[in-house]
């Protein structure tokens, strides 16, 4: 089978062959063009490749030209994201990745969208799904045989998901555990560290080889191809967390801990792997020290009924930031209004940075905890927690990180950090709703009591009294979000792949780039200029109401979060009760910024 004349047959078509190669070729120019336009082909097939070749991200000079709203370029078939500049600037700084790099799985770029019709069939491989391969690779035995001719990576000699490289997974044996389940053993078997299995074969930054490993990303709205610029709300998933969700249910789906029997010790595993994979992502030093709960909401009100009702009384003061999202204000109002405590707020300047000289002096011997988070969700601000966290300690208060916004776009260390506790959601960093995280240091776990009583999360229990099992499991009252731990942990896998420090560059020229030309359009008030951002961009347009402006891009497919974002404090700082705040992710592109551009341009050319 060659690449150019690969085919097949359809169940049921007889004899009638199937030209994969050109299937796609016509599928790719279909995509590309907008409803009622012809099909855009060139004479070698595919879709047209941008005349633009230069470097996404780089810093763009005064002289540079300005976005086009590219409108026939189809998600995934961007090879190359727009970045205008002249020749001169083009060495004006490090480009954030590498133009045009091959695909991890081979498949090249003029097939970026696969025919519907042959979506169940290529699937995984024809979305460069990292380690997706692994559930539907051929046995050891087999020929291992790609619909485009490429050969993948030799699979894995077993047929189940969890034994490939994307999973943790190792079944123990009895020799090292004594026993074939992991619960009869005394330690889970077959941990891996992700940074460890990946850093030695991480490709090169390919944003169209990571488009390609979102499906969502070809959707259409409206009739457009879909601008996915709501990150900070949720992210989108990669097919291998996909699939590993859905192998987890036809496979290995069981309670947890305690069963004699395989599907029990195949869940088992896989949600301790995913503990694990945690535990290597942000640093923590032991697995126990890693809580499973629905998100961050959840995860600050854990912290406040555990150790706050335990640790804060009358008189006492907590110190959070005027930053924070609801999350990390109500739980700590609720708590002092319990006890007697009171809050205080850590003041921003004009550009929503906070004021550390401030913050020293609301530090007293009466400061029992300091709760901040490590990113704006409204304003896109980094804070400097690990200064924050050290002040605390001289004042001999805990700290708290919130990092819902974080974890996603940069390194997080947590022992780096010092903090005793942080938390973070599981679908902010390309994986399911309904999992989080609590890391808190062992020592406080251990002197915290269970916020939840019931199974799962007990040593013994008379009708007398009940003895509790050690962290985590004792603050894991029930049965836990199990398939959604393991999408987690693949979603882990899948981010330490790319690489956190590649994605945080990708992401920084992004904003960069977004920021030039938001900024001078008339009209625009951008809410949130702090030297350091992640990528968030919040801002009002005069004449419209954020409502309206948020319409506008939803015509054009163009999604983002409008209101106030769960964060009323900081806006009403900056005089506003709502703002348009897009938020960008590695995934996203220069076009599809120019698209957004053209959209705020013309609202502002005829703005009331």
């Amino acid at each position: 089978m060659t690449t150019q004349t690969a085919t097949s047959e359809l169940p049921g078509a007889g004899a009638s062959p199937l030209d994969v190669a050109e299937l796609t070729r016509l599928a790719g120019a279909f995509f590309a063009a907008l409803p009622g336009q012809a099909p855009l082909t060139t004479s070698h097939g595919g879709v047209s490749a941008p005349v633009n070749l230069l470097p996404g991200g780089t810093s763009l000079g005064p002289h540079a030209n300005g976005p086009q709203l590219p409108g026939t370029i189809a998600p995934g078939a961007n090879v190359v994201p727009t970045s205008p500049n002249s020749a001169a600037n083009q060495v004006s700084s490090v480009p954030a990745l590498v133009p045009h790099s091959t695909a991890p799985n081979g498949l090249p770029d003029h097939a970026a969208i696969v025919p519907p019709a042959l979506d169940s069939r290529l699937g995984q491989l024809s979305l460069a799904v990292p380690e997706g391969h692994a559930a539907s690779a051929p046995r050891s035995h087999e020929a291992p045989v790609s619909p485009f001719g490429a050969q993948p990576p030799a699979g894995p000699s077993s047929p189940y998901y969890f034994l490939g490289e994307s999973s943790a997974y190792s079944a123990p044996t009895a020799a090292a555990a004594g026993s074939p389940f992991y619960f009869v053993g005394s330690q889970p078997q077959g941990f891996a560290n992700p940074q460890q299995s990946h850093d030695a074969r991480r490709p090169p930054f390919d944003v169209n080889a990571i488009r390609r490993d979102f499906p969502i990303l070809q959707e259409r709205v409206n009739g457009k191809p879909l601008v996915w610029f709501d990150n900070a709300a949720t992210t989108q998933k990669p097919q291998s967390v996909i699939d590993r969700i859905a192998y987890f249910y036809q496979h290995e789906n069981s309670n947890i801990h305690r069963a004699a029997h395989a599907l029990a010790a195949r869940a088992t595993d896989a949600y301790e792997a995913a503990r694990e994979k945690v535990r290597a992502f942000i640093g923590a030093g032991s697995v126990d020290e890693v809580i499973f709960v629905r998100g961050t909401t959840e995860a600050i009100n854990l912290v406040a009924k555990t150790w706050g009702a335990a640790n804060i009384g009358a008189g006492d003061e907590i110190i959070v930031s005027h930053l924070e999202h609801h999350a990390n204000i109500v739980p700590w109002q609720q708590l002092a209004a319990q006890k007697g405590a009171k809050i205080r707020v850590i003041p921003v300047d004009d550009n929503g940075q906070l004021l550390l000289d401030e913050y020293r002096k609301l530090l007293n011997p009466r400061t029992k905890l300091v709760s901040v988070t490590q990113v704006s969700n409204a304003l896109g601000t980094v804070v400097p927690v690990q200064e924050i966290v050290a002040l605390a300690h001289a004042a001999g208060a805990k700290a708290l990180v919130d990092g819902a916004q974080s974890v996603s776009h940069m390194r997080v260390n947590v022992q780096q950090l010092d903090a005793d506790f942080f938390v973070f959601s599981g679908h902010k960093i390309f994986g399911p709703t309904g999992i989080g995280v609590v890391y808190g240091k062992r020592e406080l776990l251990e002197d915290m009591p269970p916020w939840q009583g019931g199974g799962n999360m007990i040593a013994d229990v008379t009708f007398e009294r009940t003895l509790y099992q050690p962290a985590p499991n004792k603050f894991e009252a029930g049965t836990g979000n199990i398939a959604d731990a393991v999408g987690l942990g693949a979603a882990l896998d899948y981010v330490q792949r790319v690489g956190i420090e590649n994605i945080a560059r990708y992401e920084h020229d992004l904003l960069d780039y977004a920021t030039h030309y938001l900024k001078p359009i008339p009209g625009v008030r951008l809410i949130g200029t702090a030297k350091d951002k992640a990528s968030v961009l919040s801002f009002v347009l005069k004449g419209y109401s954020t409502e309206e402006v948020g319409k506008a891009l939803n015509e054009e497919g163009i999604a983002v979060r409008t209101g106030h974002h769960c964060a009323q404090p900081i806006l009403r700082r900056f005089g506003v009760e709502t703002t348009v705040r897009p938020s960008l992710a590695f995934y996203n592109t220069c076009e599809e910024v120019d698209r957004f551009i053209a959209v705020i341009q013309r609202l502002s050319n005829g703005r009331r």
